[in-house]
């Protein structure tokens, strides 16, 4: 993001081998370490900067979770979609967890430089310490490396923010519909409030049926999760 406030505007690609100061979606934590023998491995963090100016911003988070599904888990079997921006397993753990920030280059520029943050687990993970128990891809995958999976995710993933930032959210609601986690399941949220998940709207807007009615959530403070016991 600094180089981005200071002009540079090319798109890159880093990918790190071992991350200890990692941010997550509202500030929460994320690392990953590297070491010798089988763990090297366990994980993927990799980010993906480009300049970027669509009509309406809204959903893309969304349209990112439906590409790194679709390139992890082609036949749908496996991966399921959270709202708004990580990626889990059919028993509700958590596989990959995306976090998206924009910069203004410079003043009064028409396009933003955009930045897409993606962690993926590829080998086991210690649950220790997190708020939601882990999943990882080589469970379905066997024998997964992560210069693999890099090149799995990342192509398809240009193409579907340029084809974002053409045509919006509408062009992947269908795909993320067929994944959503939280549709038809009681949730509760981070506010206080709580109802059933009647699945996103055409902004990729959450929305919840509450004892006060509908309310559609777009707020990234906001967090949701399934409700005790609510069913898959």
């Amino acid at each position: 993001m600094r180089r981005a406030r200071a002009g540079a505007v090319a798109p890159v690609l880093l990918v790190a081998e071992r991350q200890t100061a990692g941010r997550g979606r509202l500030g929460r934590p994320w690392h990953s370490t590297a070491q010798p023998g089988p763990a090297a491995d366990a994980s993927l963090t990799f980010s993906i900067g480009m300049p970027l100016a669509p009509a309406d911003w809204s959903g893309l988070s969304l349209a990112v979770g439906v590409s790194v599904a679709e390139s992890l888990d082609p036949g749908g079997s496996e991966l399921r979609l959270k709202w708004p921006n990580d990626l889990w397993t059919t028993q509700d753990r958590k596989l990959s967890g995306i976090l998206i920030e924009t910069a203004l280059p410079q003043a009064g520029a028409a396009l933003r430089y955009l930045v897409i943050g993606i962690g993926i687990n590829i080998g086991p993970r210690e649950a220790a310490g997190l708020n939601t128990a882990p999943a990882w891809l080589q469970a379905f995958r066997p024998g997964v490396q992560a210069p693999q999976v890099l090149a799995d995710v990342a192509p398809p993933l240009v193409r579907s923010v340029l084809g974002f930032a053409e045509h919006g959210f509408g062009a992947f609601a269908e795909c993320f519909a067929a994944r959503d986690a939280l549709r038809g399941r009681e949730v509760t949220l981070s506010d206080g409030d709580s109802g059933l998940c009647e699945g996103v709207g055409p902004g990729g807007e959450l929305r919840v049926k509450t004892a006060a009615g509908l309310r559609s959530i777009t707020s990234s403070e906001v967090s949701v999760r399934p409700a005790e016991g609510a069913g898959r």
